[in-house]
C-alpha cells in the first residue's frame, strides 16, 4: 500500500509518521510530501529513508491514502487532485470540515457514516475532537441540550515555531513574535482570528463541529479558547446541561466504558487528569466528574488530551484503518 503523508516534515506530519509505524499500518511505500523547497529531504521510516517529493509527484505514483497535515489552502488545491486518482483522502486541516457533502469524523463516534464513495474525509478541531469523545456517552444515555466549554490549550497547537518561542522567553529571549503577546508566565485569550461575532475562528470550529459530528443541530454550545504556556496536550473545562437527570458514579461508568477514553478521578488521592499524563499517550482523559448544583440535570468535568495525537495524528490515522478494514484501501 502507497501512503502518502502530505506535510510529512511538519510537527504533526511527523507525528502521523510515528502513529503508522506504532500501529503497523500496512504501508509497503511510504511517500512524503512538503513544499519544493523542502524536495529532496529525506524522511526515515520504519528503518528506511524515503526522499521528500511535491504533490505532483505524488500523485503521479498513485498512492491508495494520503493523509494531509498541511494547511487549509494547501488540502483545497491538492486533495481533490489526489481524490481524482481514486485515492482516499484524510485531511487535518479546516479546509473542509463544515463542507456538507464532506464527513466529519471521530471514529469512536461517527465512524458509521463513513462510505465507500468518502474519498476526501475530514479530520475535526483538536479541541473538538477530544470533547465529543466525552460528549457521545452522555448524549447516548441522556441527552445533551448545551455545553460550556472553556480550553487550555498547549503551543504545540501553534506547530514548532511557538515550541520555540515559548523555550526562547523561558530563558530570557524576547521570542519571535508567533503570538501578539509573550506566552510565557501568561495566558491569551485568542486562538486563531476573531470573528465579526467576537468569537475566535477556533471557538466557532468547536460550535459548529460538535453538532456535525454528534449529528445534532440542537445541541447548544459556546466556547472560550485559551493558550496556556504549556507543551503536550489541551485542557478543557466542560460543564454540559443534560435532558435527563444522572447518577455521578453512572456517567464515570459510562466514560470508562468510551473506547479511548480513560477516568482519573480521585480527588482524595489529588488523581484528575493533566498534561503531564496526556503527552505521548492517544487516550482522552476526564476527570473532576461532578453534578453542577446551580441548575437541573448538569455536569461539570476535566478534559485533556494530547493534541498532537488524538488531537491530530492519532484521529488521522484511526479513520485510516478503519477505511483499511472495510476493505476499502489496500
Amino acid at each position: 500500500m502507497r501512503v502518502a503523508v502530505v506535510g510529512a516534515t511538519g510537527l504533526v506530519g511527523s507525528t502521523m509518521l510515528q502513529i503508522l509505524e506504532e500501529r503497523n499500518f500496512p504501508v509497503t511505500e511510504l511517500i512524503p510530501v512538503a513544499s519544493a523547497r523542502s524536495a529532496g529531504l529525506k524522511v526515515k521510516f520504519k528503518g528506511k529513508e524515503y526522499p521528500v517529493v511535491t504533490a505532483d509527484v505524488a500523485i503521479s505514483m498513485k498512492p491508495a491514502l494520503a493523509i494531509f497535515s498541511a494547511g487549509g489552502s494547501v488540502s483545497l488545491e491538492w486533495a481533490p487532485k489526489f481524490a481524482e486518482v481514486g485515492c482516499y483522502v484524510v485531511d487535518n486541516s479546516s479546509a473542509w470540515r463544515m463542507d456538507p457533502t464532506k464527513k466529519l469524523v471521530v471514529p469512536e463516534v461517527n465512524g458509521d457514516v463513513l462510505t465507500k464513495d468518502d474519498l476526501i474525509i475530514a479530520n475535526p478541531n483538536c479541541s473538538t475532537i477530544q470533547m465529543v469523545m466525552v460528549l457521545k456517552p452522555l448524549q447516548d444515555n441522556y441527552g445533551i441540550k448545551r455545553v460550556v466549554v472553556s480550553t487550555y490549550q498547549s503551543v504545540t497547537g501553534t506547530g514548532q515555531k511557538a515550541i520555540a518561542e515559548l523555550l526562547d522567553e523561558r530563558s530570557g529571549g524576547k521570542g519571535h513574535g508567533v503570538y501578539p503577546h509573550p506566552i510565557d508566565m501568561n495566558v491569551i485569550p485568542h486562538i486563531d482570528v476573531f470573528q465579526d461575532n467576537g468569537y475566535t475562528k477556533e471557538e466557532m470550529k468547536m460550535v459548529k463541529e460538535t453538532c456535525k459530528i454528534m449529528g445534532d443541530d440542537d445541541i447548544k454550545v459556546t466556547a472560550t479558547t485559551v493558550r496556556v504556556p504549556v507543551m503536550g496536550g489541551h485542557s478543557e473545562s466542560i460543564n454540559v446541561e443534560l435532558k435527563r437527570d444522572f447518577k455521578e458514579n453512572d456517567v464515570r461508568e459510562m466514560l470508562q466504558n468510551m473506547p479511548g477514553v480513560a477516568v482519573i478521578d480521585n480527588p482524595t488521592e489529588n488523581a484528575y487528569p493533566m498534561p503531564i499524563h496526556a503527552y505521548g499517550k492517544d487516550e482522552v482523559f476526564v476527570g473532576r466528574i461532578r453534578r453542577d448544583y446551580s441548575q437541573p440535570n448538569t455536569l461539570n468535568c476535566w478534559v485533556v488530551a494530547d493534541n498532537l495525537r488524538k488531537g491530530a495524528a492519532t484521529n488521522a490515522v484511526q479513520i485510516a484503518k478503519y477505511l483499511h478494514a472495510q476493505g476499502w484501501i489496500k
